[in-house]
């Protein structure tokens, strides 16, 4: 008789590599055809995570995003200048400061916000091995 064998496994992020499989129950049953088919459902599945490469890419996006901050705002008092040197074309060159600005600052929250995915991913990578913190404070 032929057996079957079907284990269920679930897809896990980039970061997560399975290390250890937890398996439930095994169900042994007839298919209706003479066969015999186990299944075997997956419980849990404990992963780790690389945390030092989601600190590293973190850090990263970090700073793009001051790079990105850094060139916005230079561009913008470029454009500032431009509209001080050029008042025929003045008001094209102030829309344009101000589009510069405004990405000058939405690049600089996105630089805050990787800092702060970076430092979680610090603090999660020393809880994971075993560091404490202690606050006196």
């Amino acid at each position: 008789m032929a057996e079957k064998h079907h284990h269920h496994f679930h897809h896990h992020k980039e970061e997560e590599k399975p290390s250890e499989v937890v398996y439930g129950e095994t169900d042994t049953y007839t298919d209706g055809y003479g066969g015999v088919v186990e299944t075997t459902e997956v419980v849990a599945v404990a992963s780790t995570v690389d945390y030092e490469k989601e600190v590293k890419h973190h850090k990263h996006k970090e700073h793009l995003g001051e790079l990105g901050a850094v060139a916005a705002g230079a561009f913008a008092l470029h454009e500032k200048h431009k509209a001080k040197k050029d008042p025929e074309n003045a008001h094209k060159h102030k829309i344009e400061e101000e589009i510069a600005a405004a990405v000058c600052v939405g690049s600089g929250g996105f630089a805050f916000h990787e800092h702060h995915e970076k430092k979680e991913a610090k603090k999660e990578n020393e809880e994971a091995h075993g560091k404490k913190h202690h606050h006196l404070f």
